[in-house]
C-alpha cells in the first residue's frame, strides 16, 4: 500500500517523463506536493524504491527507472515497460575490445560522465565513449567505472581539473578515502570521506573549500578512488 504523498509523486514523475522525457527535479517535485523541503521528497523517493515501485540508478543524477506502478494509477498503460531516463550505468566493464588491448594488459571501462571536484553539481553530461584502463588499476572484485573530474578542489590530493579517475563501486568506506558521494539523493561530487559522529564529514583537498559537515542519512557512498589517467 502507497501513503497519498507517494502515489502523487510517482503519479507525477510517471506523466513527467512521459510528458518531457526526463523526471522532474528535486525542487519541482517538491513545489507539486506543496512540501517544504527537498529532504520530504527524499523520503518519499526512499520509499517507493523500498517497496519497488522505482529505482534510482548508481552515478547518475536525477536518473530514475520506473520499475512498475499500481492498478489504482489513472492513465497506466497496457504492457507497461519500465523507462530508463538520462542513461543507465551500463552492464559490467567490457572485456577488451580487440586484441591490442589485451597485448598491453588493458581493458575498456564506461566513463560514466562527469564528477565534481568542487562544488557538487546536479547534472551529470551525457555518457562519452568507453577508456582504456590499464589492468593493473583494477581488483579481481568488484565493478570500476570511470569519471571525468571537473574542478579544483581536489589538486592538493593529485587531482587536477579534466582528469579520469578510476572508480570502484562500493557502498562503505574508511575515514580518509576519496569517494563519488551523493548527497541529498542528486548531487554528486568528489571528496575525501570522514565519519564524525552522526554526521559525515566531506572533505576538499584545497584550501579554498570548506569542509561540508553533512548528516549521514544524506550522504551515500557510491565508489571509492582507486586510480587516475591523466592527458598532456
Amino acid at each position: 500500500m502507497l501513503t497519498k504523498k507517494q502515489l502523487d509523486l510517482l503519479d507525477f514523475i510517471n506523466k513527467r517523463l512521459a510528458r518531457d522525457g526526463v523526471p522532474p527535479s528535486f525542487d519541482e517535485m517538491k513545489d507539486a506536493l506543496d512540501l517544504r523541503s527537498k529532504s520530504g521528497i527524499h523520503r518519499l523517493i526512499t520509499a517507493l524504491e523500498e517497496r519497488g515501485f522505482i529505482r534510482r540508478l548508481a552515478h547518475r543524477a536525477r536518473a530514475i527507472e520506473i520499475v512498475k506502478l499500481p492498478d489504482s494509477l489513472a492513465g497506466r498503460p497496457n504492457g507497461f515497460v519500465p523507462q530508463v531516463i538520462q542513461g543507465d550505468r551500463g552492464a559490467a566493464p567490457k572485456p577488451p575490445a580487440n586484441d591490442a588491448l589485451e597485448a598491453v594488459g588493458a581493458m575498456e571501462l564506461p566513463l560514466m560522465g562527469r564528477i565534481a571536484a568542487g562544488v557538487p553539481i546536479e547534472s551529470i553530461s551525457d555518457i562519452p565513449p568507453n577508456v582504456a584502463v590499464p589492468s593493473s588499476m583494477l581488483s579481481s572484485s568488484g565493478r570500476h567505472y570511470a569519471l571525468e573530474v571537473k574542478g579544483d578542489s581536489m589538486i592538493d590530493a593529485g587531482i587536477n581539473d579534466g582528469d579520469v579517475v578510476i572508480i570502484r563501486e562500493t557502498s562503505s568506506a574508511e575515514n580518509g578515502q576519496i569517494v563519488v558521494a551523493q548527497v541529498e539523493g542528486y548531487e554528486s561530487t568528489l571528496k575525501r570521506f570522514r565519519r564524525k559522529g552522526s554526521s559525515i564529514v566531506l572533505e576538499a583537498a584545497n584550501p579554498a573549500y570548506e569542509p561540508r559537515v553533512l548528516p549521514s542519512g544524506s550522504v551515500s557512498v557510491q565508489g571509492r578512488l582507486v586510480g587516475l589517467i591523466r592527458s598532456y
